[in-house]
């Protein structure tokens, strides 16, 4: 008898389930009233499940070796977990038990005989929330664009449940050349396009293959180390000062961002290790390559893949370079301009694309997994950014106090991932066990943060 399947796995599925690389997400909801999970089952199946088929699917192979999704009945029960910590202790000590539980889960592989998702609910208050909701799903049910409509799509806004909830829009800002000096202009930025496309594109060949960043005090260059432990942080930036930094330097939001990453790690590694303060090193910067200007609704996003807004894995690396340490904290984040402004000026990413697409046709999904592999292995770390809501949500009447995400699984030691949420920037850390200082390096972005925010008032002053 012929086996129904629901659709086949997307090439980056396919490239994410592979022998060689697994990557999973981690999203984590901080509740500001303990946690009454009373009503998990009716939400998981009456809003979680209707929300893509992917999430009621498992991924199997059919008798050709492609793999697809196939439709199931969900045992609920197997998705949910409620662990349990020691009674009667301290919001610190909690905190403990919720880094170490993310770190555990976050090595964990999903069974393959169920849909790739789980839901851990922590009864306990830790310094920030009075309970937690913690999402994992697999990178192959979609990206973070994909996951961030569907949590969006089972919450609603805290003061009034029927008015939707805010989003910013994805309008770019700054980078748009005017129109004064015509055609000269023009053939400027093509000629400039050009060469930019050869170089960026010969560059990223050669960080997927032979050229490896400098072993540093966030990269060992060893293998193996996504199966390593790795611990959880975050910090909070104000969006506000942000804004300030970005209007007096006359940048993007994203540059000023970067431009406090990359300052940041530079103090770190000058602080653990002198001599490596400017090692080579790389950033992956991942960008949304969806050419829309909010998040859809669900029901717009499940629309076939070759819609712009559809559901699925969209987006790209673009190889960043870490700038030298400079005398000048300012120009950390004008080195970002300057740098992302020029890649974006440049077809490498599309043609990074075609490669992996050829690749696949030609060789096979697990042969171009082990290159996308070797594209991160190769590099020190993996920016990550998404946008949330501008009001406070609520999870079935449960306040939102804040939120946070981590990609687990990929072959690096150091993962930055950010949400914007009522006002703030949420940076989470994601860093291995015993190899890197995670309070240190905290500490030094957040010094980073204050300095650049600090040089560029004065600037203006």
């Amino acid at each position: 008898m012929e086996e129904h399947y629901s659709e086949p796995v997307s090439p980056t599925g396919q490239y994410f389930t592979s022998s060689v690389i697994s990557v999973s997400v981690i999203g984590v909801l901080e509740s500001e009233i303990p946690i009454d999970n009373s009503h998990t089952f009716s939400l998981l199946k009456d809003l979680f499940l209707p929300i893509n088929p992917r999430f009621s699917s498992l991924m199997v192979k059919d008798k050709n070796g492609k793999k697809h999704w196939k439709k199931v009945d969900v045992k609920l029960e197997d998705h949910l977990n409620l662990p349990k910590f020691p009674a009667e202790k301290s919001p610190e000590f909690y905190e403990e038990c919720l880094t170490d539980y993310l770190s555990r889960i976050s090595m964990e592989e999903f069974p393959q005989s169920r849909p790739l998702w789980e839901i851990h609910i922590i009864q306990y208050p830790t310094k920030n929330a009075k309970g937690s909701v913690v999402f994992k799903l697999h990178h192959s049910l979609g990206d973070g664009f994909s996951l961030m409509g569907a949590l969006l799509s089972c919450l609603q806004r805290a003061d009034d449940p029927q008015i939707p909830l805010t989003l910013p829009s994805m309008i770019p800002t700054g980078h748009a050349l005017g129109s004064g000096h015509g055609f000269c202009r023009r053939f400027s930025r093509v000629l400039s396009g050009v060469v930019n496309t050869v170089v960026d594109f010969g560059w990223s060949l050669l960080k997927s293959s032979v050229l490896e960043d400098h072993k540093s005090p966030v990269r060992s260059g060893e293998d193996g180390v996504e199966f390593r432990p790795i611990t959880i942080t975050t910090l909070t930036f104000s969006l506000d000062q942000i804004r300030q930094i970005k209007a007096s330097l006359h940048v993007s939001i994203n540059d000023v961002v970067c431009g406090v990453v990359f300052l940041g790690i530079r103090m770190y590694m000058q602080a653990m290790k002198q001599e490596l303060t400017n090692a080579k090193s790389t950033a992956l910067v991942l960008l949304n390559t969806r050419n829309i200007r909010t998040y859809k609704t669900i029901s717009e996003m499940v629309e076939p893949d070759d819609d712009d807004s559809s559901w699925g894995n969209r987006f790209a690396f673009l190889h960043v370079p870490l700038p030298r340490m400079a005398a000048d904290p300012l120009s950390f984040v004008l080195k970002a301009n300057k740098l992302v402004r020029r890649k974006k000026n440049s077809a490498a990413i599309i043609l990074t694309g075609k490669l992996l697409d050829a690749l696949r046709k030609l060789r096979g999904p697990e042969v171009t997994a082990k290159y996308i592999h070797s594209t991160l292995k190769n590099t020190s770390m993996t920016v990550s950014n998404i946008m949330g809501p501008v009001e406070k949500m609520a999870l079935s009447n449960h306040p939102i106090k804040g939120l946070y995400f981590m990609v687990v699984g990929v072959p690096q030691n150091l993962t930055i991932t950010m949400v914007s949420y009522m006002g703030r920037l949420r940076v989470a850390l994601g860093t291995e066990k015993g190899m890197i200082d995670s309070p240190k390096l905290k500490s030094c972005l957040q010094n980073a943060f204050d300095i650049i925010f600090k040089s560029a008032i004065s600037s203006t002053a």
